[in-house]
């Protein structure tokens, strides 16, 4: 995408990441036909975010066909229409949580599964780790249509950067594009290992919570930032798979 005059170099970037995200979505399994969303801020100083626009596959979505809303839900910049349950999940959080860049939400097959589990995501490997007491859950309360969900949203996730959302699917949040994206790799094949798991009938070696709090704690050193050494590999796996997400 060429530097054009209505993106600031931060608000392109922004959107050529998100968009990267879109496709690098799709090739991971969190796509759904073309529902769900990916979402982050526009810039440091706009308060509106960016996200897909209704009808669009994942691998169809560009940094240039990315809509620009507002905490209202009015489209801002772009033509096109939005997915309103996308504004009401991900709109509480930009509103609520300013520490946050981006949001994403997916149906997996392996979170749909875990998220009508009673008792969630089990952390049983080194890479689940993380989501130990840092995961939030967040009952159904139907199709997230109602701008009253909102702040239930928000006040169930907390602190936390990693949601289940109750018989629906899974919510990673990041400081950055890559780290939101990373989060939903990770909790993802957490619930994939859990089923693949809970499938052999055989008994399963439970880590401690002394030795899970010691490894999350791990995860949480600065000199391992989830996402920033990854990036740039998956963005060369993008050209290297001719991706139009940079249009």
């Amino acid at each position: 995408m060429k530097k054009n005059n209505f993106f600031d170099e931060e608000e392109l970037q922004n959107r050529l990441d998100l968009a990267a995200a879109y496709h690098l979505a799709d090739i991971y399994g969190f796509s759904d036909i073309i529902w769900n969303h990916i979402t982050c801020k526009t810039s440091s100083n706009k308060n509106t975010f960016l996200i897909n626009k209704f009808g669009l596959r994942y691998d169809e979505v560009t940094a240039s066909n990315l809509l620009e809303i507002d905490l209202d839900g009015n489209i801002i910049s772009g033509q096109g229409e939005i997915n309103y349950t996308g504004f009401v999940i991900h709109g509480a959080i930009h509103k609520d949580r300013k520490d946050l860049h981006c949001v994403m939400h997916s149906h997996s097959k392996s979170g749909l599964a875990v998220s009508c589990l009673k008792d969630g995501l089990e952390i049983l490997i080194q890479d689940s780790a993380m989501f130990h007491n840092r995961i939030s859950y967040h009952d159904w309360q139907g199709m997230s249509t109602n701008t009253e969900e909102c702040d239930s949203i928000s006040k169930d996730l907390g602190k936390n950067n990693s949601m289940i959302l109750r018989n629906h699917g899974l919510l990673t949040c990041g400081k950055t594009i890559s780290e939101a994206f990373m989060l939903m790799y990770y909790l993802d094949r957490a619930c994939k290992v859990q089923i693949d798991l809970n499938l052999t009938n055989k008994e399963i070696i439970k880590p401690s919570d002394n030795i899970l709090e010691f490894a999350a704690g791990q995860y949480e050193d600065p000199k391992y930032k989830l996402g920033e050494h990854e990036w740039p590999a998956l963005k060369r796996m993008l050209k290297k798979n001719n991706s139009i997400y940079d249009q």
